[in-house]
């Protein structure tokens, strides 16, 4: 009898693509429900279970500085992964997604800015310079075959460069108080996951171990928790397989492959349960005028389709880098839009800038679900009836 084929695993890129949409139009739920609790009858018990305390943490500190550990030690590897043996590889396949990431992340810092000179509001700067790739990508699975995988991969790949960015701005602009002890305990643990690494240790239980104690020194740096897991997935080993990129062993593709629901279907949506909840009592125009609400809001829907298509289009005009095959302006154009949907990445940032509770914060909820949500409609809407309309009028032409 004779054996029938083994077909390897599919490529963490697909199943990223996979998981990543069904896991957005989950997180998109858990936003639902959270606003709907927080403006219902059950509004106080809310506030009363986040707010209350578990080994000298709250539990939506838990939720955003443990659980959202797990998050980046996701991102972390699949940067690792993306460039250095993925679709991120090749300064070709990197250039026209990295040039939209940095101007999707220029503009809106700009725009964010217009709003807010002030100290105070202007430290939230960064808010809306994030894209969430769950969201995005959630909303891009509604389509199903009309948008061609050449568009989900470039959105996949300029909102993995969009994360990098964001940690970056992490790690510079919003640590505080920094202990110096600490901070030199997290790099002798780092140096030796980076040895482990060089010595070629590959069982992931002598890292772990080290990572765990990574995070508490980070914790306690001063430096904000979640960056403990980028660094810790740096060092994770990662073996390259060339041509062969459905078959990996390596202690890195594992890891990821283990997190991976985990952070989509579990992770993601508690954190958007968490921190999405605001109440909309009284909410009138004044309250969506005000400064930081404006900056968030317009920031996300309007900057970011200015950075991130016009960035392209320069880019291919001036022939810095190539128009993704079989793709029209339209359908990126849709994803510039789409871009525009920060939650995960622009509430955590704007819980960093201003804090858990607070004028401020509210402020930030409603403009970056208001402008989440304008931008997801908007995207979706371009890429589901005008890229039909493009087709139609290159038929009459030709």
């Amino acid at each position: 009898m004779t054996t029938p084929p083994r077909h390897p695993p599919p490529s963490m890129l697909r199943q990223l693509l996979a998981h990543e949409a069904s896991g957005g139009l989950i997180l998109i739920a858990s936003a639902v429900v959270a606003l709907v609790v927080a403006n219902s009858s059950a509004a106080s018990l809310y506030e009363t279970v986040l707010a209350g305390k578990f080994a000298g943490l709250s539990v939506l500190h838990w939720i955003n500085d443990a659980l959202m550990a797990l998050f980046f030690v996701m991102v972390g590897l699949e940067i690792k992964r993306e460039l250095l043996d993925g679709q991120l590889s090749t300064w070709s396949h990197r250039i026209l997604p990295g040039i939209a990431a940095v101007g999707g992340m220029i503009a809106p810092a700009l725009v964010y800015l217009a709003f807010n000179s002030s100290a105070a509001s202007a430290r939230g700067w960064a808010i809306p310079s994030a894209t969430d790739i769950a969201f995005s990508l959630g909303v891009l699975a509604l389509l199903g075959s009309r948008v061609p995988v050449q568009i989900k991969v470039f959105l996949t790949a300029l909102a993995i460069i969009d994360d990098l960015g964001a940690i970056v701005i992490i790690a510079l602009f919003y640590g505080h108080d920094l202990a110096p002890m600490m901070l030199l305990l997290a790099a002798i643990t780092f140096a030796a996951l980076l040895a482990l690494n060089r010595v070629g240790v590959l069982r992931l239980v002598f890292y772990i171990p080290l990572g765990l104690l990574l995070w508490f020194f980070v914790l306690k740096s001063g430096i904000h928790a979640t960056i403990a897991g980028v660094l810790f997935a740096i060092t994770i080993p990662l073996e390259r397989s060339p041509g062969h990129p459905d078959d990996a062993h390596s202690p890195l593709h594992r890891m990821e492959h283990a997190l991976h629901p985990y952070v989509a279907f579990l992770i993601l949506p508690v954190f958007g349960f968490a921190n999405a909840g605001v109440s909309l009592t009284g909410l009138g125009l004044a309250d969506l005028m005000k400064p930081v609400t404006l900056g968030c809001l317009l920031g996300l829907f309007v900057g970011k389709q200015i950075g991130v298509f016009g960035f392209t289009f320069l880019a291919v005009k001036f022939g810095v880098a190539r128009k993704p095959a079989g793709t029209s302006w339209v359908q990126l154009y849709g994803i510039a839009l789409l871009c525009g949907i920060g939650f995960t990445m622009s509430l955590f940032i704007g819980l960093l800038a201003f804090g858990e509770a607070g004028p401020l914060q509210d402020q930030t909820k409603i403009g970056v679900l208001a402008g989440s949500v304008i931008s997801a409609l908007a995207g979706w809407a371009v890429l589901r009836f005008g890229t039909v309309s493009f087709d139609k009028a290159l038929k009459s032409q030709g």
